[in-house]
């Protein structure tokens, strides 16, 4: 009777301290962090998405801008190349080859969407102004989006590394740390755009 009732006395104790180990939260914050993920990405997905339509709209009125229609569809290809899924977000190198892909989709897009300067009768198409307003709307989702993430990563990162439950990260679920987005090389560097031959 009494290891019983010893063992009694221990396992709400046992139960307790395994809890504070990061059984349950270090999932939680994984979901949280793949979560942040998918919605990221369906931002990205719509964005590129609705490149082709943009694309497809602006060819009517600036033929003679072939190397930057061409330059925005290639960066959507390579882009849809790169592939990225929840279990490589703690490998750095492909989740700096991602970013760096999605980058340059968007600065692919900024002298296509500034082509209305050069072609005034684009600011009068319906279909350009919705798309190009559209393809705004995303980039700035996308930013949410990765700050959304970014902040996963770091409340992730911090539980599986602080105690108590970095011992139920390392014993139980072999955790690694996720990679957050970073700015990628160039970043910093406003794009050039240049119509001056354009008419």
């Amino acid at each position: 009777m009494t290891a019983l009732r010893r063992f009694g006395l221990l396992a709400p104790l046992a139960a307790l301290s395994l809890a504070g180990c990061g059984l349950n939260s270090v999932p939680t914050a994984e979901e949280q962090v793949n979560a942040a993920w998918g919605n990221l990405q369906s931002e990205y997905q719509r964005r590129s998405d609705l490149i082709p339509n943009l694309v497809a709209t602006v060819q009517g009125y600036a033929k003679q801008e072939r190397d930057v229609l061409i330059a925005v569809t290639q960066a959507r290809a390579d882009a849809g190349r790169v592939q990225l899924s929840a279990e490589d977000l703690d490998d750095p190198e492909k989740v700096r080859a991602f970013n760096e892909a999605q980058s340059r989709v968007t600065q692919a897009i900024i002298p296509l969407q500034r082509l209305q300067e050069a072609y005034p009768e684009l600011k009068s198409n319906a279909n350009f102004l919705t798309l190009q307003s559209q393809i705004e709307g995303t980039e700035n989702s996308i930013l949410v989006g990765r700050r959304d993430y970014n902040e996963a990563v770091q409340a992730y990162n911090t539980r599986i590394r602080t105690f108590p439950d970095a011992i139920g990260a390392k014993i139980f679920y072999g955790a690694k740390p996720k990679v957050p987005f970073e700015a990628a090389s160039g970043a910093q560097n406003a794009p050039k755009v240049d119509f001056g031959n354009a008419g």
